[in-house]
């Protein structure tokens, strides 16, 4: 069995584009019309397959491990509920390094002062690393969410580290024009 690809009108490509007939300019090339639309329909379903193909596989690179994702929303009820001093019991030892547990309640205080409540939030990007070295030294989620606020919209990134077989708060930053 044999394939052969007919090449397409290099004038108006009017296989690829026009259903029915070339357009008056073109009409002596009525005959590759036919000839080229079934390659043309090959081509096109072909690019559309590679197409959701990527796709698919950046959707799988963007998805977030269960076990981290409930860390990010266990955080996010403890702010709702204002409920900080869980959070600083729960997070990594890299946060409790950086700051005492009076810091990190005003600082959660002062961004629910500022923007309010977290009306949505919605998964911007997702990285996954394994640092041999510096201060996230270990396996570590970087998850950053176009969030809407009652006062305002930003950017939140929750870092999170694994220690001990479990996900661990180590970072988080809201990045916001009403925190000004």
């Amino acid at each position: 069995m044999s394939l052969s690809v007919q090449p397409l009108c290099s004038l108006c490509l009017c296989g690829l584009f026009f259903r029915r007939d070339p357009p008056p300019r073109h009409r002596e090339h009525r005959g590759c019309t036919e000839k080229a639309r079934y390659p043309a329909t090959f081509l096109i379903i072909f690019l559309a397959s590679l197409t959701v193909s990527a796709c698919r596989q950046d959707a799988d690179r963007g998805r977030v491990p269960s076990e981290v994702q409930e860390v990010v929303t266990s955080v996010g009820e403890n702010i709702a509920q204002d409920r900080y001093e869980q959070i600083y019991s729960e997070s990594s030892d890299l946060w409790k390094k950086d700051v005492t547990p009076d810091q990190s309640n005003e600082v959660f205080k002062t961004l629910k002062t500022k923007l309010g409540k977290v009306e949505s939030r919605a998964l911007h990007s997702a990285a996954e690393q394994q640092n041999s070295g510096g201060a996230l030294k270990g396996h570590v989620y970087i998850l950053s969410y176009q969030t809407r606020f009652e006062r305002g919209d930003g950017m939140e990134t929750f870092t999170l580290i694994e220690e001990n077989g479990r996900w661990r708060l180590a970072r988080y930053f809201v990045n916001s024009t009403a925190l000004q």
